[in-house]
């Protein structure tokens, strides 16, 4: 299966996400040399646009990613990386075990809409 690497100028965007739990951990960026050798070894490498050269998750620190399966999305144009988390499980470079962790307040940019409540069961349901 191809990957549409042209959409966003050689690059596509990588979810990686824990095989045993579904947490999403990090997103990074492959070319298709990345992919390509992500595929190969089994160990996530992502493409660094701000280094604009190629480099293994976990090189340095030890908390490789080891690939458990690897999906695209329906426009071909994303991937998915199912991963165990080696080392000691810390995938953020902050220290923490998912980039995730600042949560944005709902409602808070300006037009924005209020975020509804949950409509409450009746008595009789």
């Amino acid at each position: 299966m191809e990957i549409d690497f042209d959409k966003m100028q050689g690059l596509a965007p990588a979810v990686i996400q824990d095989a045993d739990t579904g947490e999403m951990l990090m997103l990074g960026f492959m070319n298709r040399e990345a992919l390509d050798k992500t595929l190969g070894t089994g160990f996530v490498t992502f493409y660094s646009r701000t280094r604009q050269k190629l480099w293994t998750k976990g090189e340095s620190s030890g908390n490789r990613l080891q690939v458990v399966a690897a999906w695209t999305d329906c426009d071909r144009d994303t991937v998915l990386l199912r991963v165990h988390v080696l080392g000691e499980g810390k995938v953020c470079h902050n220290g923490t075990r998912s980039c995730f962790t600042q949560e944005l307040p709902l409602g808070s940019a300006p037009g924005a809409r209020q975020q509804e409540t949950a409509p409450q069961p009746r008595a009789d349901q």
